[in-house]
């Protein structure tokens, strides 16, 4: 199963470089989408084999952070399929007018894309520290020529930037790794492999210090790739520079991939029993990410912007859960699941919108729900959606966090959490609102139809899940959302 879950896509992207004709490109990419999600499927009900004798494990939180990767990438990937098709036409008249503006090879952007969902996929099954390095640093070069995609002088500084930050991340995260060998090369310990179920188990035998100073390297260096603040300095260039399908798979699943390996880290630190000084980091790194996104967001001219500094919040929010304990951990995870669909919709609606406005500005955007009448309905809803408003499921994950933090008498906390998303609250409703309603821009040429099944139906999707997990969380999801919570520590 573990086989099949990287072979497909790796393959996928070999022929989709094979292959000549556009469509078919198109078509291996859903294909492979669809059966990856298949096979993920399969894993929640069929406990996958290990492999390389326990190297390639899909544990549960392993499985827990596979299924955002895969539904998310299903969406997106039927996205791209209308998206490739626009861009296609576009290159073609650009080319024809001398303008070089969007000339990547469409084949280039498929395989990429595929080799993505290929690195994110080894990421989630990865039980040696060694191999989770390697494969998230195979994520930073399977998705920099996705984000230099439009060939612009701003989509060249953001990928320069986006190279530069995250390799100076996983450089400290492979400091870490060798300060982890370090804390577990003790007399004591028979086994000194640092594959994550060994550490585990002999988690009261490695060296605390060189156990803490490579968490601390571990959450910098990946915390970088995760996108915690001051860390995050790459995430909002890459985000807005990036096609909106691209951004949607950055923010929603990227950043979790991130977020696990840190969570196998603290894994190991609850073994060795420094629970608290791991939780204390992870406060801290989360309150800075929030009140830095809270900053950023208020008056921010750029809508892709506004949700990269979007997810700079949320991350932080998964921070706050681990760092809280106790129930706030099962918020975290709930969390997870609820930010990756929601960011997702809204960056495919905001693909929409810059389709047809031309301009990531907010102010030159109105009357989008006049416009196209279903994109703008997405748009309002993910506003909804994203800030925690009730039904939608943020608003379950916040709750649970907040209500953790006033059962364990942090009301401090949790006071400067409410404070600070309400003002993300206020920041985001003046634009969001401001570019749904309103007459439209005479300058802005609209097509007959601008809501294509394509364009609107992966962010519908995306949408009702998220609105369904505020509502009703499916026993089986629930149960495997408390199973990896108990793992991190949690109740």
């Amino acid at each position: 199963m573990i086989y099949a879950l990287l072979l497909i896509p790796a393959i996928a992207a070999v022929l989709s470089l094979a292959v000549r004709h556009d469509l078919i490109r198109r078509i291996i990419l859903i294909t492979a989408s669809v059966c990856h999600t298949a096979i993920t499927i399969t894993a929640w009900h069929k406990e996958a084999k290990p492999l390389f004798n326990g190297w390639l494990l899909l544990d549960k939180p392993g499985l827990l952070f596979l299924t955002i990767v895969s539904v998310l990438f299903l969406a997106c990937s039927f996205y791209a399929f209308g998206y490739l098709a626009s861009e296609s036409g576009k290159r073609k008249q650009d080319f024809e007018e001398g303008v070089f503006f969007t000339n990547t090879p469409e084949a280039i952007f498929c395989a990429c894309l595929l080799a993505f969902l290929t690195t994110m996929t080894l990421v989630t099954v990865s039980q040696h520290f060694g191999l989770m390095w390697v494969a998230m640093e195979a994520t930073t070069l399977a998705t920099a020529t996705l984000i230099y995609f439009h060939r612009h002088h701003r989509s060249l500084e953001a990928t320069w930037k986006y190279l530069l930050i995250c390799s100076v991340g996983i450089a400290l995260a492979l400091l870490g790794n060798f300060f982890l060998v370090i804390a577990a090369s003790v007399p004591e310990s028979n086994d000194k492999s640092i594959l994550l179920g060994t550490l585990i188990q002999q988690g009261h035998l490695l060296n605390v210090p060189w156990l803490k100073a490579a968490f601390l390297l571990f959450l910098v260096g990946y915390g970088t790739k995760m996108g915690l603040a001051p860390l995050h300095t790459w995430l909002p260039d890459a985000h807005s520079e990036s096609p909106s399908v691209v951004s949607a798979l950055l923010s929603g699943a990227l950043l979790n991939c991130a977020f696990l390996v840190i969570l196998r880290s603290y894994q190991v630190c609850l073994a060795a029993g420094l629970g608290q000084f791991c939780q204390e980091l992870l406060l801290l790194f989360g309150l800075i990410s929030i009140g830095w996104a809270a900053v950023f967001i208020l008056g921010q001219s750029d809508y892709k912007r506004m949700l990269a500094y979007s997810s700079v919040e949320h991350m932080g929010i998964l921070a706050i859960g681990i760092g809280i304990g106790a129930g706030a951990t099962y918020g975290a995870m709930l969390h997870a699941v609820n930010h990756s669909l929601t960011k997702a919709m809204l960056f495919l609606a905001a693909g929409n919108i810059l389709a047809v406005y031309k301009t990531k500005t907010t102010k030159d955007v109105s009357g989008v729900l006049a416009v196209m009448p279903i994109t703008g309905i997405l748009w309002i809803g993910g506003f909804l959606a994203i800030t925690g408003m009730p039904p939608f499921g943020i608003f379950l994950s916040e709750f649970t966090i907040v209500k953790s933090m006033i059962e364990q008498g942090k009301i401090g906390i949790a006071i400067a959490f409410l404070v600070v998303l309400a003002l993300i609250f206020i920041g985001m409703a003046i634009a969001f609102l401001n570019m749904a309603h309103g007459k439209k821009n005479d300058n802005v040429e609209v097509k007959s139809n601008p809501d294509t099944i394509t364009s609107v139906l992966p962010p519908l999707a995306l949408g009702i899940l998220t609105l369904v997990l505020g509502l009703y969380i499916p026993p089986v999801v629930n149960n495997l959302l408390h199973d990896v919570a108990v793992i991190m520590g949690g109740n």
